[in-house]
């Protein structure tokens, strides 16, 4: 892993920043599996509760969501009685400088 990120990766500010969005949506499509797990709920009766389509959770969980993947996670969160919290933590990565 280390010799393909510094071949593809490091220095490279474009592709450390699709890492990163990857990376992300990963992130958020596993809290969506574990929270429906948690309550129980299929697919369909979860996309339910939070007013989607059956496709919309589907799509999160397959990481293909292409809308505000953070915002679902909210509303999912909050459909099923919970809130999402946000934190910084240190840098596992190096990210690219704004332009």
């Amino acid at each position: 892993v280390e010799i393909l990120h510094r071949l593809y990766y490091k220095g490279n500010p474009e592709r450390l920043t699709s890492l990163e969005e990857e990376r992300m949506k990963l992130d958020i499509a596993q809290q969506v599996y574990d929270l429906r797990e948690e309550a129980g709920l299929t697919q369909k009766q979860l996309a339910k509760q939070v007013g989607v389509s059956e496709s919309v959770i589907r799509d999160l969980e397959d990481t293909e969501y292409e809308g505000d993947a953070f915002l679902m996670l909210c509303r999912i969160a909050k459909a099923i009685g919970k809130q999402v919290e946000l934190r910084i933590v240190p840098l596992k990565i190096e990210c690219p400088r704004p332009a």
